[in-house]
């Protein structure tokens, strides 16, 4: 039977000693994904990293792991691990999967912190990457070792651990069509790659948005004019991105179109409804407001369906104008807009960014070029029916380490490789669960990983890991 005290204290005593430092020296690595870093391969901020896994992996006492870096041409890296069932079966495996690539910069970070500085504070480890989503491949082998230890059996286990998730996983496939008999049948799924809305349980997530990029460009002139010459008569071209934008969200309301919205499902409203009763106010009280701002929405189950079920724009970049301090009185003949939309879950993106283009290009205001150019659409997904074991795993795991039940959740962000992996097999069981809680600001200024949950969240993956050799009660 598994000594919930002894899986506590290893857990514990390998995330001070091993992971923290490990994680230390893996922020400080600029492996930018690659849409956001094209020269990635001849920068070698990549290979770096991965290596740096690599290496600690082969440092581990976990009998029957086999390891390697499997590298396609041009393709990221993808670090694959294989840990033999501890009764020689060859049947069907977990897999555990994780991403080290990273998100860009950004800015704003306070002045003693920044995306490449890892710093521990107050419990928590600030830098890009770490909880987002650095941790998983340490905490996933921790979570094995573990049972190891107190010689609990296991079941085959799988590590896939990508380099491209951030710019929407389109190096993935390859990868998994490549290990594909070596990964063989799946019986669970455990995604560390997930949020959780309080450090005091662990969450489930249930749902994951989908998520439509593209650039949005308008061209009036072939150069720029002087504003008071040409004001009144060319129009900006500001102003007809803002008119294109209308199309496709409301101004006054944030409402998207119908063309990238579905109706929400009636569990997901049930579901909405319990996270707000057992968050209340912190479902908006955990975002940096300035003085006297506020959400959208008073309501708190529709504040959170409008973060899960429905679609969202986000304005996340923009071009053709320059930086203030330079600005002078022309006329700008372009400008751009990266535009991320957030989808329904079980919205098809394909379908989304045909229907949007469409929007955006027909009819252009005053003969205006328009282009709008879609990067990697990415569909949504929803997690099957729980199995029973699982269900009951999940609770007695957070019992044990939270001392709090358990608690479910729709995740506004998108992790491609979950609705891959659904629709390859269908019939596989999911835990998607994670570190990524209120201020932890993953993709922004100081983003953190919060220490205790991570110890925790990895001492549940090993209670279900243990539970899913049929040891559950």
């Amino acid at each position: 039977m598994l000594d919930l005290d002894q899986v506590s204290t290893f857990v514990s005593k390998r995330w001070d000693e091993e992971i923290i430092p490990s994680l230390k020296e893996y922020i400080p690595i600029p492996n930018k994904s690659p849409h956001f870093d094209p020269n990635w391969e001849e920068n070698g901020h990549m290979q770096a990293a991965v290596d740096l896994l690599h290496d600690w992996v082969s440092k581990t006492d976990i009998q029957g792991l086999k390891h390697e870096v499997v590298t396609l041409p041009g393709r990221t890296p993808t670090l694959f691990c294989e840990v033999a069932a501890t009764n020689g079966d060859d049947g069907d495996a977990i897999l555990l999967y994780g991403h080290y690539d990273k998100q860009p910069e950004f800015d704003g970070w306070e002045d003693d912190l920044g995306p490449w500085l890892a710093v521990e504070r107050d419990g928590k480890l600030y830098g890009r990457g770490g909880a987002d989503d650095g941790y998983a491949l340490f905490a996933s082998l921790t979570a094995i070792e573990a049972l190891q230890r107190q010689g609990i059996p296991h079941p085959r286990c799988i590590l896939l651990i990508e380099g491209c998730e951030e710019s929407g996983s389109f190096d993935l496939p390859y990868y998994v069509e490549l290990l594909s008999e070596r990964i063989g049948n799946l019986s669970l799924v455990i995604c560390l790659d997930a949020g959780c809305a309080n450090y005091d349980q662990l969450w489930i997530t249930t749902s994951l948005r989908g998520m439509l990029p593209g650039n949005l460009s308008v061209k009036i002139l072939e150069e720029g004019q002087h504003s008071g010459i040409a004001g009144g008569i060319v129009p900006s071209t500001f102003r007809i991105l803002r008119q294109l934008v209308e199309r496709i969200e409301d101004a006054d309301t944030g409402r998207m179109h119908d063309a990238v919205n579905v109706d929400i499902p009636l569990s997901a409203q049930r579901a909405a409804e319990k996270m707000a009763q057992i968050l209340g106010p912190e479902v908006f009280d955990q975002f940096p407001w300035v003085d006297g701002a506020g959400p959208e929405a008073e309501d708190l189950a529709d504040l959170i369906l409008d973060n899960t079920w429905r679609a969202s724009l986000a304005t996340v970049g923009f071009s053709g104008a320059p930086a203030i301090e330079d600005a002078g009185n022309t006329l700008r003949p372009e400008s751009s807009a990266k535009l991320v939309i957030r989808l329904p879950p079980t919205k098809d993106a394909e379908q989304a960014a045909r229907d949007v283009k469409a929007l955006l290009e027909e009819n252009p205001p005053y003969g205006a070029q328009v282009e709008f150019q879609t990067q990697t659409a990415q569909t949504g997904w929803c997690a099957p029916e729980e199995a029973p074991w699982l269900t009951t795993a999940i609770e007695q795991s957070s019992q044990a380490f939270f001392n709090a039940p358990a608690a479910y959740m729709g995740l506004g962000g998108t992790i491609p490789f979950m609705k891959m992996l659904g629709d390859a097999y269908p019939s596989t069981q999911f835990m998607v669960a994670g570190v990524l809680g209120p201020n932890s600001n993953a993709h922004g200024p100081n983003e953190f990983l919060h220490i205790d949950m991570g110890k925790k969240v990895t001492a549940c993956v090993a209670y279900v890991i243990n539970a899913a050799n049929g040891n559950v009660g």
